[in-house]
């Protein structure tokens, strides 16, 4: 029997770009689980907004529920499908359509994927400053769509703050569009302020006009080792003080998760010994190589002349700054080593993160199956992560260790997501973050904008 909607589908876009069957099952709905076919009716492929307009309109027309996948690098179940959802893959909508040196714009389809991005920035000599570990897999509507962070938050801000203009198509495949290259517009409310950071619940976001920024010209890292985490909280501030705007990441690693990422199978040995309680790697982007490196230096021999930190190597050069980054993006080694993973993206007052942090980590040890934990994150911004290898996985152990990890943070005025968004896997918890009446003002504008609840059904909300 054919699916009335499948026929509807395919007769809007063609037989090309509606795949089924065995086609679908070659696909997967996360880049780390390859291994695991795509179960879904449908999945489809527009190649502009008009397509997935009319994708949009007709699902609505028969109630058909739709999951949206782009670069597939969610981590909390944002791309997971069941079998009678459509996906609407957004991967051919992938044109960089133009650069804007002089409005220091960029104009991408959803499907972009960030490093390409980023690339397309830096031959008009111009950055787009948005960068994490994903960059070479994660698209731009998706990324758009999470309100996603990554390692210069600090000095940039969220994606939300990179975002000048939007295109978006709402569940009955009406197209909101303000593609606007301009930075302020106070006329009325800023619509496309709906869409960015709730994850493809409201709408399908289709184009964006993202703000570039000038190119630096000089890029200084270092990596210090701190005793105790006050310490690191006043490192901060003397850095941030004495840079004068140009630090632009500060990122903290614990003892166990420098290790790992510093012996094999990592792919880059210790600048620093085993031998501290904290690891802060650091990066300064700025404009005049000599003064940036002399002022740079200065700065670390007077933090350690004042015992704020108790040792630093700087990079000596461009690939010896790449050697110190690649030890803190990438997470593969921490990966290896643990046979189930659980993984949180929090956020926690500054002040408060080594104290709290440290009493997680103690309480996580005291269940047996716990057999690692790596602590790591965005110190200057809060925003924690941790990744939890397990000997075994249980619906149960998986609520003993949530309860662990999100139950500190209501008190303490913390997120149970800073950056990586709620999906179905964080939705229960919700309300650690959210007021009752916030969740409620939620429900209210999903179902005037979905009324018939067919954008990524289940989550966030139930």
């Amino acid at each position: 029997m054919i699916d009335t909607t499948i026929e509807k589908l395919t007769s809007a876009l063609g037989k090309n770009l509606v795949l089924t069957g065995e086609s679908v099952r070659e696909r997967y709905h996360h880049i780390w689980l390859m291994d695991q076919s795509l179960v879904a009716k449908a999945v489809v492929l527009p190649r502009n907004t008009e397509d997935v307009a009319k994708v949009l309109s007709i699902c609505h027309d028969h109630h058909q529920p739709i999951v949206i996948h782009g670069g597939l690098t969610n981590l909390v179940g944002g791309t997971e499908t069941k079998a009678d959802e459509v996906v609407i893959s957004l991967e051919k909508m992938d044109s960089i359509e133009e650069v804007d040196s002089e409005s220091r714009t960029i104009t991408v389809q959803a499907g972009a994927i960030l490093e390409n991005v980023q690339r397309a920035a830096e031959k008009e000599g111009l950055l787009f400053p948005l960068n994490f570990g994903a960059k070479g897999s994660a698209q731009m509507g998706g990324i758009i769509s999470t309100n996603a962070g990554g390692l210069r938050v600090l000095r940039y801000g969220m994606t939300r703050q990179l975002v000048v203009g939007l295109e978006a198509v709402l569940a009955d495949g009406t197209v909101i569009s303000s593609m606007k290259k301009i930075l302020k517009d106070n006329s009325a409310y800023d619509l496309k302020q709906l869409f960015i950071g709730s994850e493809g619940t409201l709408g399908v976001i289709t184009r964006a006009v993202l703000r570039l920024v000038e190119a630096p010209s000089t890029r200084i890292s270092a990596l210090a080792g701190i005793d105790n985490y006050d310490q690191v909280v006043a490192f901060l501030k003397f850095m941030d003080k004495g840079l004068a705007g140009t630090l632009s990441s500060f990122e903290l690693m614990w003892p166990p998760t420098y290790k790992v990422l510093t012996t094999a199978p990592a792919s880059v040995s210790p600048p620093l010994p085993y031998i501290y309680n904290y690891y802060v790697l650091l990066d300064s982007l700025g404009s005049d190589a000599k003064f940036d490196a002399v002022r740079f230096q200065r700065l670390l021999e007077e933090a350690l002349e004042l015992k704020i930190i108790q040792d630093a190597v700087p990079a000596e050069s461009a690939t010896e700054v790449n050697r110190f980054w690649t030890i803190r993006e990438d997470v593969a080694p921490m990966v290896s080593k643990c046979k189930h993973i659980q993984q949180f993206d929090i956020s926690l007052p500054i002040p408060l993160i080594g104290e709290v942090i440290n009493q997680i980590v103690k309480n996580l040890h005291q269940i047996q199956e716990v057999e690692k934990v790596f602590t790591f994150g965005h110190v200057a911004d809060g925003n924690i992560h941790l990744v939890i290898g397990k000997s075994r996985q249980s619906e149960e152990l998986i609520n003993q260790i949530n309860d662990i990890v999100y139950q500190p943070l209501k008190a303490i005025g913390g997120s149970i997501s800073a950056e990586h968004g709620i999906g179905t896997h964080k939705k229960h918890y919700l309300p650690i973050s959210r007021s009752q009446e916030e969740i409620k003002l939620m429900k209210t504008l999903k179902s005037t904008l979905d009324p018939r609840n067919i954008l990524n059904r289940g989550k966030i909300l139930d």
